[in-house]
């Protein structure tokens, strides 16, 4: 764009809506205005800019904000009381609720009463962090095969297929997940579940959860 003699190089992130909507008035000042006119468009919309891409900046994937309080999750507790155990047995407590993050981030304190995990699976929108606190665990990831201790980490990016097992009597996690999704949700249906579900209607659970069975868990 020239104004004068000088040139202007706007070179800001915008959204497809809002550069489709630029795209059009450039057009439509071109062929309906002149010059003096086109100029204090063109002031306009760089004026405008600024708090436009600042808004997105603060809230790019349009998500309610964090809490904006802070708070204090008890030893042995979940943030809103909930009772959830995995497999009926093992303690599974969230500490950290999607709903505190705007859905962007859930953490889970996970104390383990056995040797056993989960079976191999994928979450589709979802990278996972875990942390050994107590024990140890085999991680399957893809092909690839890992044994953690306490004090180690973990990442595991959406999209692979991965499980674990725990390898002691006891063992402790803490483990996120960014986006939260819809796992506090998995975790309290599974938990309510008063029977194992058929095949069928755990592929259906997993599915609209954003996830998938692809295999067995592990064992010993």
């Amino acid at each position: 764009m020239k104004t004068g003699s000088g040139k202007l190089t706007v070179s800001l992130k915008m959204s497809n809506f809002y550069h489709r909507h630029l795209f059009f008035n450039l057009q439509f000042y071109g062929i309906k205005t002149n010059h003096m006119q086109r100029k204090e468009f063109l002031g306009t919309v760089l004026l405008s800019l600024p708090a436009f891409t600042m808004a997105n900046a603060e809230n790019p994937a349009g998500n309610k904000r964090s809490n904006t309080a802070s708070f204090i999750v008890d030893a042995g507790k979940s943030r809103f009381g909930d009772v959830v155990k995995f497999l009926g047995v093992h303690p599974n407590d969230c500490k950290i609720s999607s709903r505190d993050t705007g859905g962007q981030l859930s953490v889970f304190e996970y104390t383990g009463l056995g040797r056993v995990g989960p079976m191999m699976h994928i979450h589709f929108e979802q990278d996972e962090i875990f942390t050994i606190l107590e024990g140890e665990y085999r991680f399957v990831v893809d092909k690839q095969t890992h044994v953690l201790k306490a004090g180690q980490t973990i990442f595991l990016p959406r999209n692979v297929p991965h499980t674990w097992i725990q390898l002691t009597e006891r063992g402790k996690m803490v483990y996120f997940l960014q986006p939260a999704g819809k796992m506090e949700e998995f975790f309290i249906l599974m938990n309510s579940l008063k029977e194992r579900p058929s095949a069928e209607e755990l592929d259906r659970i997993h599915a609209a959860h954003k996830m998938k069975v692809v295999g067995p868990p592990l064992v010993l």
